[in-house]
Parts: structure tokens; sequence; C-alpha cells
């Protein structure tokens, strides 16, 4: 009897701290995350360069010459919101990868950093658990429409407004009346009032986006699928 029970393994409780091979997997993990959400950001990186070089193609088009006509400069300006549209898909994905990564970097590379070895505290091994067993994106598609606004496209529009109405104020020769403005912003049949009002109404959209999604930029105030004990720790990896 004394021999069965020393062959019978003692049972232990839970680990406390990985061991070389362990670490060395985690290591591998860390770098994939951080290699898809390069591969993510260089996609991001993408659009944004399409956005600046048709806008600065429409800018020299537009002011070749002073019988030019403004055109280009209200196609680009649907063609850069495709882009937008795009580029916000591409940032929910980045972003996905992103947050993977940096609850490495806190919570594993971090303690090891400082000395402390792998601890398990905030549970962040749960939260990654749970993040690959039901994966789920963390902003929603308005959100990183409003982030890439803010960041980039917001001032990408704004060169398209100022260059706009610069056309119009000073090609042919400057502006002396509203009326004048109105028939220089004609297009086609399309009267110029008409198509100021749409430009305003195109251009407020983006900004009543970037303004109201600003405060729930990080995702704040939307609901989640719940993750047992490990909510603290995604709110901390996203920067709240």
């Amino acid at each position: 009897m004394d021999d069965i029970a020393a062959r019978t393994p003692k049972t232990t409780g839970p680990k406390t701290t990985y061991d070389a091979a362990e670490v060395t997997a985690l290591s591998h993990l860390y770098r994939a995350e951080i290699y898809r959400s390069t591969v993510w950001r260089t996609r991001l990186d993408a659009t944004t360069n399409w956005a600046v070089v048709t806008t600065g193609l429409a800018l020299s088009l537009a002011f070749s010459s002073a019988s030019a006509s403004p055109l280009p400069l209200v196609l680009v300006g649907l063609l850069v919101a495709v882009f937008l549209y795009i580029e916000a898909r591409r940032y929910r994905f980045f972003d996905f990868w992103r947050i993977r990564a940096h609850v490495l970097e806190l919570y594993f590379i971090g303690p090891i950093l400082r000395g402390d070895g792998v601890q398990f505290e905030k549970r962040w091994n749960e939260t990654l658990f749970q993040d690959y067993r039901s994966p789920h994106l963390h902003i929603t598609y308005w959100e990183a429409v409003g982030r890439r606004l803010r960041r980039n496209y917001g001032w990408i529009f704004l060169i398209q407004v100022v260059a706009y109405m610069g056309k119009l104020m000073i090609h042919p020769v400057p502006l002396e009346s509203l009326d004048e403005l109105f028939a220089r912003a004609t297009i086609g049949p399309v009267p110029g009032q008409i198509v100021l009002l749409c430009g305003l109404i195109f251009h407020g959209t983006w900004m009543t986006i970037a303004f109201r999604t600003y405060k729930s930029r990080r995702g704040a105030d939307r609901e989640r699928p719940p993750l047992p004990e490990t909510d603290a720790v995604l709110e901390l990896a996203r920067g709240r």
C-alpha cells in the first residue's frame, strides 16, 4: 500500500508561474500578435496614402489654371469617403490584434522586465483565453470611423473644403457677390445652392461622427459579452 501511495501523483493547486518552455511559447505568441497588428497597420497606411495622393491630384487639376473646374475637388471628396470606409473596417481588425499584443506587453513582459516574474493576479491569461475562445472585435464600425477622422481624414477633408472654397472665391477672378458664388458652384443642371448644401451636409456628417464618438473612442459605452473576472484587464489594455 505504501508503494501504491508513493506512485500516486500528488494533487497540486493552480500554477503560479510558467516554466521555460511555456514562456518560450508565449514569446512566440507575442511575436505573432505583433506581426498581425503590423500587417494591418501597413494596410491602414496604404488607404491613407491613397487618400492623400488623390487629394493632391485633385488640387493640381483644380488649380492648374484660372479656368479649370473645381469639380475634381468634389469628386475626390467622394473617393476619399470610400477610402475612409475601407480604412475603418481595417482599423477594427488592427485594434483587435493590437489589444492582444498590449495585454501580453502589460502583464507578461512588463513584470518580467521589473524582475517580478510572470504574475496571474489580474487574470490576464484568462482574458486572452476567453478572447481566443470567443473572438470578437472590440470597437464598432462607427467608433473606428470616428477615430480615423480625428487622426487623419478630418484633416484631409478640411484641406479639400478650404481648397474648394478658395477655388470658387479667386478663380477666374476674385468673388464679388453671393450670386456669383452660387453660379461658380453650379455643376451642370445642379444649381450652386444645392451643390453647396450637399457639401455642407456631407462634411457636417463627418464632423458629427467625429464628435459623437469621441467619448466612446475606446468603446467605453458599448456592452460586450461578459468575460468572468477579466473585464478589468481589457479595460486597462484599451487605455481607459
